[in-house]
């Protein structure tokens, strides 16, 4: 009657570097080099269990990839069943080798082959270790790429940020605009009908009707509406502008007015 096989699991365990690093352990009892694994314990799955041995053998954290393939081999006169996963160990061990154990080492892939002392793991290495290898070298470049995309879409969303809303008034204010927009707002001091006169020609703006002559001078307002002899070059230079339409004495308005009438006769 055949007896029921042995089930255990481990790992191909590898540690980026370049190149990158198989682990192969030494065990105590037989002095052999071999590869990190171990029996499952009772409801325990193979990939709980491999990575638990590969823990314990090596002292390194692992992140459990694919799974590799199966190794079947005679020991004690049973089967041993043994299923590998793809493992990347962390940078420093995080807990002391258990006490079967009496080395680990970190080898390339030909060294490893050379150092272990088993043939069917040899073997079994050589026929999985390339696999292993490229799969971590399309992973690693998965894992930049993915790195580059984050990175872009963290930069385009600082760019949305910085970039003002389309539309949005932009305001801009400084001290001669904002003493141009007091000038502006100052009410028109000539009528609406001086509008079309040419410059130093007299508007005359009635208040009501005359009935004679000597009463022109009395009731009626003469402004002058003279221009600049050049446009103003700043908004400093608009007051000043402003200020060009002012009344002229009473003297001047009677001669003005008599002349009118001289030339109206």
């Amino acid at each position: 009657m055949a007896r029921t096989p042995v089930l255990a699991a481990g790992g191909i365990v590898l540690r980026r570097e370049a190149p990158p690093r198989f682990a192969v352990v030494r065990l105590r009892k037989r002095n052999e080099w071999v590869l990190p694994k171990g029996k499952l314990d009772d409801g325990e799955t193979p990939r709980d269990a491999a990575e638990r041995e590969v823990l314990e053998e090596t002292g390194h954290d692992v992140e459990v990839h694919e799974f590799l393939g199966t190794l079947v081999y005679d020991s004690g006169g049973r089967s041993k069943v043994v299923h590998y996963w793809r493992m990347d160990a962390g940078g420093k061990p995080v807990r002391a080798l258990m006490s079967d154990i009496r080395e680990v080492d970190w080898l390339p892939l030909d060294e490893a082959l050379d150092r272990l002392s088993r043939g069917y793991e040899r073997a079994f290495l050589e026929n999985v270790g390339p696999i292993a290898l490229q799969a971590a070298a399309n992973a690693e470049r998965e894992r930049r790429a993915r790195l580059r995309v984050a990175t872009a879409e963290r930069r385009r969303a600082q760019l949305a940020e910085e970039e003002p809303v389309a539309g949005a008034p932009v305001v801009i204010d400084t001290p001669a605009l904002a003493e141009a927009r007091a000038v502006a707002e100052v009410p028109a001091a000539v009528d609406a009908r001086t509008a079309d006169l040419e410059p130093d020609q007299p508007a005359v703006i009635p208040e009501y009707a005359a009935t004679d002559a000597g009463e022109v001078a009395e009731r009626e307002h003469v402004v002058e509406v003279t221009a600049p002899e050049a446009p103003p070059a700043s908004a400093r230079e608009i007051a000043p502008v402003a200020a060009a339409v002012q009344p002229t004495p009473r003297k001047n308005l009677i001669e003005r007015v008599r002349d009118w009438l001289r030339r109206a006769a």
